[in-house]
């Protein structure tokens, strides 16, 4: 059970670290919600993010305009996944996580910065045989997110 979660995380991982993000609408349901928001928002119950999208649909249509749109500073990502806090299973699968976040920024010169910081709040279902998230809210610690905000957490 927590192998399935773990392996999702890596690989959602991955994909975003590797700049493939291409196959990150890919670990999301077609009617799933992807929301980037404060610790302090999530937690008055805010809907807005400063990131959201309703649909796998969207979160597609997100990469495109980051490669064909979207003009920002070259950049790499490095998240760094802890485990998985599994806080209810549905049929033997988790069907809702928290699982805690570090995202590194490698700037064109080689900089390192920690960019965000925070925990996963998800809710998953067993779709033709893998899990996938129907929503992912990603509550970061800080109120302050750096405008640079361009590649998915």
């Amino acid at each position: 059970m927590h192998y399935q979660l773990m392996q999702l995380n890596a690989e959602y991982a991955a994909a975003l670290d590797e700049d493939q993000l291409e196959q990150w609408p890919n670990f999301f349901t077609a009617h799933c919600r992807y929301r980037v928001t404060t610790r302090s928002n999530f937690r008055r119950g805010m809907p807005a993010g400063l990131i959201y999208a309703d649909s796998r649909d969207m979160l597609a249509d997100r990469v495109l305009s980051l490669r064909k749109a979207n003009v920002y500073e070259a950049q790499q990502y490095r998240h760094v996944i802890g485990l998985p806090r599994i806080t209810e299973v549905a049929n033997g699968v988790p069907s809702r996580a928290i699982t805690s976040f570090v995202v590194l920024r490698i700037s064109r010169q080689g900089h390192t910065d920690i960019f965000a910081s925070g925990d996963y709040h998800d809710e998953l279902v067993m779709e033709e045989g893998e899990l996938r998230f129907a929503v992912r809210d990603v509550v970061c610690d800080s109120s302050r997110i750096d405008t640079l905000l361009a590649i998915p957490l």
